[in-house]
């Protein structure tokens, strides 16, 4: 993660229009009302507060053991954008980093609803931690609104499987980026958070490539305060069926959902990571959501996908979120579709002893998950005809 040492010099430099340098946080710091380094409430936000991990409706505050001092920050080149704010690498203190500016909106209105959007994703990045969500460093509020977090030096998962297109993950491969993915979505959901945004946009290799952590928590919501999520563009192809209004919703009415919205999500990346196509092709984003939700139309699973792995990925996508399986269940069930899997080829050197001593546990793991996914089927195949009858 050494970078040259023109980095300090870019830090110094206006990136782009929309952009900034290192010494607009420095200097407007000093003009700062916060100077103490705390933010105070009474600043805009009026309909969320994160305060012991929890978001009631009050005044936005964020706790002051997160904070950084944005004066240690230096911003480099930009790496990412997305439609709140952009991504710079850049420094804190003698760390590299991601340092994510959020906008601020040039309206009041729209301004109370960004400064309670950023408490929000700070909060619950501050309060969770797992080895497969980027780590969080700290946030500052002013001069700017910016969160720091760990850089990882690999791309995004959706540019990494375009790189590769048209050939495909190795399977194992495909299913161990899954279980990152699970595990993550298992810390979240353990939480009572709900991510909402599950992506490959969203998820970033390490430098290895052997592994993916779960970022942007933008959209990331707590389960007891769900409402209608507006989709955001290149969303739509994710977002499950449930976030689509079938009826009219009467002005200032609230559509809830729960965790499983996240599942669904979660069951098109993983057809991603299988086939690596992109999902609903040849179709708009619209037409992507229209398909979805109103048509139960669902990506082409082919012949050449195992059963197992097939009747995992459609028990996630399922039209009835209940049905959806939770992460706990979906991560045993990649785990033991994983035991069926013929070992790397660097594992079969171990001698035929060990495959021979392995080959009953195998043979007794295979057998009791085909029971386990027949079962599940089973249920699932009672309610389809019971639906239609």
């Amino acid at each position: 993660m050494s970078k040259s040492n023109s980095e300090k010099d870019n830090a110094n430099r206006t990136t782009e229009e929309g952009s900034f340098d290192n010494n607009s946080i420095s200097n407007n710091s000093n003009n700062s009302n916060n100077k103490s380094g705390t933010v105070k409430s009474g600043s805009g936000c009026s309909k969320s507060i994160c305060s012991n991990g929890s978001i009631t409706n009050s005044d936005c505050t964020i706790d002051e053991r997160v904070l950084v001092d944005p004066k240690l920050l230096f911003i480099g080149a930009k790496i990412g954008e997305g439609a709140h704010g952009k991504v710079y690498e850049g420094r804190y203190g003698d760390r590299i980093v991601a340092i994510k500016v959020l906008n601020r909106g040039s309206k009041a209105e729209e301004q109370v609803a960004l400064e309670s959007r950023f408490a929000r994703e700070v909060t619950m990045m501050s309060r969770v931690k797992h080895e497969n969500l980027v780590k969080f460093i700290g946030a500052c509020k002013d001069p700017l609104m910016v969160i720091v977090s760990e850089l990882l030096p690999g791309m995004s998962l959706r540019k990494y499987l375009g790189s590769i297109r048209p050939n495909q993950l190795e399977l194992r491969l495909a299913i161990n980026f899954a279980l990152d993915i699970a595990r993550a979505m298992d810390c979240l959901h353990a939480n009572g958070i709900i991510h909402r945004d599950l992506k490959p946009d969203n998820l970033l290799l390490t430098a290895n490539q052997k592994s993916v952590k779960l970022a942007d928590f933008g959209l990331a919501r707590e389960e007891t305060v769900t409402e209608m999520m507006t989709a955001e563009t290149g969303t739509y192809r994710w977002m499950a069926p449930e976030l689509y209004s079938t009826v009219t919703l009467r002005q200032g009415e609230k559509k809830h959902y729960n965790n499983k919205v996240d599942v669904y999500s979660f069951g098109i990346v993983l057809w991603e990571l299988v086939t690596n196509r992109m999902p609903f092709e040849g179709m708009s984003n619209l037409q992507a959501a229209y398909a979805a939700a109103f048509k139960q139309e669902r990506p082409n699973l082919s012949d050449d996908i195992a059963p197992d792995l097939a009747f995992i990925i459609q028990s996630c996508w399922v039209e009835d979120p209940n049905l959806r399986p939770s992460f706990d269940q979906i991560i045993r069930m990649l785990n033991k579709f994983l035991f069926t899997l013929p070992p790397p080829p660097e594992e079969c050197d171990a001698g035929d002893d060990a495959a021979a001593s392995n080959g009953g546990t195998m043979t007794e793991l295979s057998a009791r998950s085909r029971r386990k996914f027949s079962f599940l089927r089973q249920i699932f195949a009672a309610k389809k005809t019971k639906n239609s009858q």
